[in-house]
């Protein structure tokens, strides 16, 4: 028997996500702080409920994707949380990307309720969240991470265990740094191929089956020629990842000399109300170091 579902957040990345759940024969109780965001969920046999504490009533697994800390902390811990009607032995699998402190202190006081969380950040954009392709990164006890792993391989084509509570989130900073710096590079490649004469395309025909092919460059890169800057993933969601991953340095006083960089520039875009686009407007800002059009 399949296990009941609750779903937290219809952004971006969860109104697919819950679907997704739906189509596998789910059963799944939703709620989103703005309910109009439910009406495509609930046209597809999602239960809406009015709280989070109303979701976790009538769940066995809930899964939250929200936009920061502060928002998981008050869907669990919250007047009208998670944590005052989450059953015993259930499981809050949390997909938004949050400080791994917050997440540690979440699962802890779950605990105290005999209750367990995984930390299960995702990685892909809106496009895998469409798909069920996200790569999705989890910490937390193992053997609760196999109890959820069918929820989560209709979610993700690579789900990985990751280690205890928080390392889910630590590796998507990881991953957050990846994607930025290289994402850095790619506007640099392109506007480097531009000022140069070879064509962008081209040049990206020519490099991406090789050493510096990426994402970033196969699936960014043609938007940015394009100048299609429409979000997959918006420069403010990024800006607050990398503020955890740079507050996350504090404890080993690492220096992250190139996230900081790209951090300042996407800080420009931000300077010039682009925040709401998609991270590949990162060309703009390092255009304007040189008063050059993307």
């Amino acid at each position: 028997m399949k296990e009941r579902l609750g779903f937290i957040g219809m952004g971006i990345m969860g109104k697919p996500m819950c679907i997704n759940l739906l189509k596998a024969g789910y059963k799944v109780t939703a709620y989103n702080r703005t309910a109009s965001k439910m009406e495509d969920v609930i046209k597809a046999g999602a239960v809406p409920a009015d709280s989070p504490k109303a979701v976790a009533e009538a769940s066995d697994l809930i899964i939250t994707i929200v936009t920061d800390s502060p928002d998981v902390k008050e869907i669990v811990l919250g007047k009208s949380g998670i944590i005052h009607g989450i059953q015993k032995n259930s499981v809050l699998i949390d997909m938004s990307t949050i400080s791994p402190t917050v997440t540690r202190k979440i699962a802890a006081d779950l605990q105290k309720k005999d209750a367990h969380m995984l930390d299960a950040p995702v990685s892909g954009g809106d496009s895998g969240a469409i798909t069920g392709t996200l790569a999705i990164m989890v910490g937390g006890d193992k053997n609760v991470f196999q109890r959820c792993l069918p929820v989560l391989n209709v979610l993700g084509k690579s789900v990985t265990h990751v280690g205890e509570h928080g390392m889910g989130q630590i590796a998507k900073l990881c991953n957050q740094i990846l994607v930025s710096v290289t994402n850095m590079a790619v506007c640099e490649s392109i506007l480097f191929a531009q000022k140069n004469g070879l064509d962008p395309e081209t040049m990206i025909r020519a490099t991406s089956q090789g050493a510096g092919g990426s994402w970033q460059l196969s699936n960014l890169g043609p938007k940015i020629i394009k100048q299609d800057f429409s979000p997959g993933f918006t420069i403010e969601l990024q800006l607050k990842d990398l503020r955890l991953a740079l507050e996350s340095t504090g404890k080993t006083e690492q220096p992250l000399p190139a996230l900081t960089l790209v951090n300042e520039l996407f800080l420009l875009n931000k300077n010039n109300h682009e925040e709401n686009e998609g991270t590949q407007a990162l060309i703009k800002a390092i255009s304007r170091l040189s008063k050059s059009s993307p």
